[in-house]
């Protein structure tokens, strides 16, 4: 891959926040820096970035994709009401390797991972009641 000037500020970007942003949101906070670029080339970046795994797309309900600079593993929510997208810190390690394994014995395919994201209404939607 090629070195980019937009692809740094992108990488910059996606690094610095926890947000999960959608690419639109990822091209808001980049243009401020670099008025130049396109919407389209965020997406295009977005892309190589996610196909060569150096970012996570986050496929969610409603068809809006997220972005986390976080690429180990490690699980998300992702609130249906609002449509923000949160790290969940959990121990994965032993789950995930069960259900590649169980996946793979069914499967003629090579199961390389999953992505597991929970859904639900967060806190900032609907307060938790004491």
């Amino acid at each position: 891959m090629n070195h980019s000037r937009q692809r740094d500020l992108i990488m910059d970007y996606l690094s610095g926040t926890k947000s999960h942003p959608t690419a639109e949101e990822v091209y808001e906070n980049v243009s401020r820096v670099e008025p130049n670029i396109s919407l389209g080339t965020v997406y295009r970046n977005l892309k190589l970035l996610s196909d060569n795994k150096m970012i996570i797309r986050i496929h969610t309900q409603d068809g809006v994709d997220h972005f986390d600079a976080d690429t180990r593993d490690h699980y998300h929510f992702y609130c249906t009401k609002c449509g923000r997208v949160y790290d969940l810190e959990m121990d994965m390690s032993a789950t995930v390797r069960k259900l590649v394994r169980e996946a793979s014995e069914v499967t003629d395919c090579r199961v390389e991972g999953c992505m597991i994201y929970f859904h639900g209404i967060c806190n900032n939607c609907e307060p938790t009641r004491g």
